[in-house]
């Protein structure tokens, strides 16, 4: 699928009044609530350096109603300043009075932050792009902006009025990080730089069988290397570790029928750890996988794994890489994450890395600067993965075609 939508070089900003959607959802400590991560906030600043020329109002939201983490965007709000030349200026207010007044005295060059969009109770709902407009947040706000920039990947799954609504009265655009995500999604599936070779882990083994299916089916990977819990369950398809069939739930179950189907089909496209890791009073101890006949938890893939695997990824055309390939935050068991993302730093390859911990690993590593991209958001970058559609991504394409750029 090639998604046809409308960027910032595609409209005039000279002084118009730019609604920009962002996704600055950033981890918190528990106890001090000081911003952990920031690099979805440094994300931003690529697009606001586009909107120089123009009067800014950014949206974001910060978790959601309930949830220790929810809170305003006064602390976002500084730490973006430390990274744009501009003048950014925070009101504690969403679609009051205050916020009115803040976007009218706005001038060109500056960027007024609202509060964390989500203090709205319809913010925290998802509803049909035709009800998103007559929320009181897009009723209240839309005839202040002229325009609205969408840079919000990691929230494209979606509807909800700021990420939807405004773009049903009035133009939207893709932001430069949303504009890199997409672009970065057609190149590994339109026509991609062959070998195409996926690697998944992680443990969301629900989220990474729809990609096996799209991107096998479609002929898109021409080979998919796993590890992380999804491997686990294609051992057990493959007639390994079959003690651990006694113990498994019926989701689980399930996955394992969805996974002997598809090594029926694709069975030489997969390809499995022929060795992993054991933690062995405290050690980690390397042991193939025909030797593994109880329920010992695995947590990392073995040596000579990590070998093929990266020979494989070093020659390969295209890479993608999504979840840890064992359990990284353990320390002597993140050999095989760090190997992968060194061997994806090092490749002449386009090589396309998955947001959450795989990101945030490369990052840490220093190699983040050293792949194609970084995904912002490795949810909806697998929804897209596998084929589905996102409300955000359809309605930038609707803007298109409604306003016939």
């Amino acid at each position: 699928m090639v998604y046809d939508f409308l960027t910032l070089d595609d409209v005039d900003v000279y002084g118009k009044t730019v609604f920009l959607r962002v996704d600055i959802n950033s981890p918190l400590d528990p106890s001090s609530k000081r911003i952990l991560d920031d690099s979805r906030i440094k994300a931003a600043v690529e697009t606001l350096k586009s909107l120089k020329e123009a009067k800014v109002v950014l949206g974001a939201h910060q978790s959601r109603p309930g949830r220790y983490d929810f809170t305003s965007l006064e602390l976002h709000t500084r730490v973006l300043q430390m990274y744009h030349n501009s003048k950014i200026t925070f009101v504690d207010d969403v679609i009051g009075e205050k916020a009115q007044s803040a976007i009218k005295s706005l001038k060109v060059g500056e960027v007024l932050v609202l509060d964390n969009l989500r203090k709205i109770d319809e913010e925290n709902e998802s509803k049909p792009p035709e009800e998103l407009v007559k929320t009181s947040l897009v009723r209240t706000l839309a005839p202040f902006f002229d325009l609205m920039v969408n840079d919000a990947f990691a929230a494209g799954h979606r509807s909800q009025p700021s990420l939807v609504g405004f773009g049903e009265l009035m133009p939207m655009v893709a932001g430069r990080l949303m504009q890199r995500e997409l672009e970065a999604l057609n190149r590994v599936t339109e026509n991609p730089e062959r070998p195409n070779i996926f690697v998944l882990g992680g443990v969301k083994i629900e989220d990474r069988l729809p990609v096996m299916r799209r991107v096998l089916k479609d002929g898109i990977a021409d080979k998919i290397l796993l590890g992380g819990a999804i491997h686990e369950v294609f051992q057990i398809a493959r007639g390994f570790m079959q003690k651990r069939l006694n113990t498994l739930k019926d989701e689980e179950k399930a996955h394992l029928e969805e996974a002997k189907k598809l090594l029926e089909t694709y069975d030489e496209k997969i390809e499995l750890p022929v060795d992993v890791a054991l933690d062995v009073k405290g050690e980690r101890v390397e042991i193939s996988i025909e030797k593994i006949t109880d329920e010992t938890d695995i947590y990392d893939i073995g040596l000579n794994t990590i070998a093929r695997y990266c020979d494989q990824v070093k020659n390969a055309g295209t890479i993608v890489a999504e979840g840890p390939l064992g359990m990284f935050e353990r320390r002597g068991f993140d050999s095989g994450t760090k190997e992968l993302l060194r061997a994806m730093a090092y490749s002449n390859g386009f090589t396309l890395v998955g947001g959450g911990h795989l990101g945030s690993m490369a990052s840490m590593m220093d190699l983040e600067s050293r792949m194609r991209h970084v995904s912002t958001g490795g949810g909806a970058m697998l929804t897209l993965l596998a084929g589905e559609s996102m409300p955000v991504i359809e309605a930038l394409e609707r803007s298109k075609r409604k306003y016939c750029y």
